[in-house]
């Protein structure tokens, strides 16, 4: 899960950062908001956390141009302003969720996962693939009942293909949402990883498509 942290407030923004880090998200620190208006609008996140008093662009208008631009993502702001006209504000410019701080590090990350979920269409925090079954909110996996064991990057790549169970993804779709911005792995990064994973689960679940990418359905499902 790819997340935009826009949080003027250096030492705040690197502590939620952390955070989100420790729960295997990546995580993109933009401090004003100018950038967060560009980034939000050319890059491929899957979901932001905005605070209003911006330098350079206040939220509010940073959130309306995102949306003014087609640009879909769940936005989470997390803002001092704790007034109902500031949260009414919020939610007309069309924001998903608001937190007011102080808040819990913990809470930021269940409300952004819960998010995301909805925004693929999951309605309950637990996605199954036959024997593999994921959960949302703690971002596990087992397989036949028994934890499976993953590196973090196997996690994430995962986690992005059982969410998007029976859709074809690409190679460079697995990257943008796997490794931060400022890295650039190699090209057969995604598809080692992958074989890993395959070789993990025991069971034909992740399917190459050729020339498109990678997809993971359940045994039979379309074959």
């Amino acid at each position: 899960m790819r997340v935009l942290v826009v949080e003027d407030d250096a030492q705040l923004a690197r502590s939620i950062a952390d955070s989100l880090a420790q729960a295997g998200m990546i995580a993109e620190i933009v401090g004003d908001g100018e950038q967060a208006g560009f980034l939000g609008c050319t890059e491929d996140y899957d979901a932001a956390i905005l605070d209003l008093g911006l330098p350079g662009q206040d939220g509010i208008s940073v959130l309306r141009h995102w949306r003014e631009s087609g640009r879909h993502l769940p936005v989470l702001i997390l803002t001092a302003r704790g007034r109902w006209s500031d949260k009414l504000a919020g939610f007309d410019a069309g924001a998903d969720d608001y937190l007011t701080k102080p808040f819990l590090h913990e809470e930021v990350v269940l409300r952004l996962r819960a998010l995301h979920r909805r925004a693929l269409g999951h309605s309950v925090p637990h996605i199954e693939a036959g024997p593999l079954h994921y959960d949302t909110n703690s971002d596990r996996f087992t397989l036949n009942g028994a934890p499976l064991v993953l590196t973090a990057q196997e996690q994430r790549i995962l986690a992005y293909l059982i969410q998007r169970k029976g859709r074809v993804v690409t190679r460079s779709e697995i990257s943008e949402h796997v490794y931060a911005r400022d890295l650039d792995p190699d090209s057969n990064t995604v598809d080692v990883l992958i074989g890993r994973i395959r070789r993990k689960l025991g069971l034909p679940l992740i399917h190459t498509e050729r020339g498109r990418g990678f997809c993971l359905r359940e045994a039979g499902d379309g074959d």
